[in-house]
């Protein structure tokens, strides 16, 4: 049994739990840590030769509240400085060990990325809650995002990231990328993702989110006409899926006071079920914070988002009160 610092004794006594301490709690229970740690140890540094590598499992827990949290490399390190609540998350005791350096954080993204880690972690995770049974096939659901960009992130030419577009949304400009997603119709969980530039239309990424075993497709009228796409006709699967698009509201056809409006009635139901799209993009944006990209380029900032959406499909187990077990 681990014994406890003063620091300890002293926060129990609090009348108070923080939101963030009971967020923290959640991941710490639902994550899979031994399997996450066993996906990064096989490219992690042995140690053989300097100073001693930190833990796998500590590097990993920083990264997280880095991304959980919106933070920088710096402002990592002296968050865990700082909060207990977070000290807590990555279990380090100031008496014993040191708390990873910013420099040492940014080497252990990079590992991540160039090694395409974050996508197996969304890939473990996804594989799991389909032989437990939290998602479903056969249905469903394609939307996507748009993810604005800084108005400093410049480089020392004063020109914008080349992978990224401008687009309208409404009336407004903005100079963005684009996340794509697919969410099982029956729990909400994403199990597939793409970026691309804001300025790519989604109806042309529709292909790449299918599943091979899907039989129905919602989305809203951004996708209407993508059953006539060639992607889409040309594939044996994919041409005999069932197109569920909602219908722009001004061409439904208008009818009396005393009528019953059937038309409307049939969309508000697509409607009641492409919903569900939307709460994993409120998990990202509002519980996650990312609703500005934070790297130049696409590839770096799809790694990021692997993980988040991993992470928002756990978070959504547990806020539903499941847990993640194939038993």
């Amino acid at each position: 049994m681990k014994q406890g610092t003063f620091t300890d004794i002293e926060y129990s006594g609090r009348k108070k739990e923080t939101r963030r301490e009971e967020f923290l709690e959640i991941m710490d229970e639902i994550i899979p840590w031994d399997e996450w740690v066993s996906v990064i140890e096989p490219y992690y540094p042995k140690g053989k030769r300097g100073r001693p590598p930190m833990g796998i499992e500590k590097m990993l827990r920083m990264y997280l509240l880095q991304i959980w949290f919106d933070l920088s490399d710096p402002a990592t390190e002296d968050a865990v400085y700082d909060s207990y609540a977070m000290r807590k998350f990555t279990g380090i005791d100031f008496m014993k060990k040191s708390v990873p350096d910013e420099t040492t954080l940014c080497k252990f993204r990079h590992l991540l990325e160039v090694n395409g880690l974050n996508e197996l972690f969304f890939e473990a995770i996804n594989r799991v809650m389909v032989q437990s049974g939290h998602m479903m096939k056969d249905r469903t659901i394609v939307d996507a995002t748009i993810i604005d960009t800084p108005s400093s992130a410049k480089n020392a030419e004063k020109a914008r990231d080349p992978e990224m577009h401008q687009t309208r949304k409404g009336n407004v400009w903005c100079f963005s990328m684009k996340c794509h997603v697919d969410v099982d119709a029956g729990s909400g969980l994403v199990h597939t993702i793409t970026v691309t530039s804001a300025n790519k239309h989604d109806i042309t990424e529709t292909a790449n989110l299918i599943r091979e075993d899907d039989e129905a497709v919602d989305g809203d009228s951004g996708y209407l006409g993508v059953q006539k796409r060639s992607e889409i006709q040309q594939n044996e699967h994919f041409s005999k899926v069932d197109f569920r698009i909602n219908r722009r509201p001004k061409s439904l056809p208008k009818v009396s006071d005393h009528a019953i409006d059937w038309e409307r009635y049939i969309e508000y139901r697509k409607s009641s079920i492409r919903s569900k799209v939307e709460h994993v993009f409120r998990i990202i944006k509002c519980q996650f914070g990312y609703k500005k990209v934070v790297y130049r380029g696409l590839k770096k900032n799809e790694n990021r988002l692997y993980t988040l959406f991993a992470c928002a499909n756990l978070y959504s187990l547990a806020i539903a009160g499941r847990k993640l077990s194939t038993t």
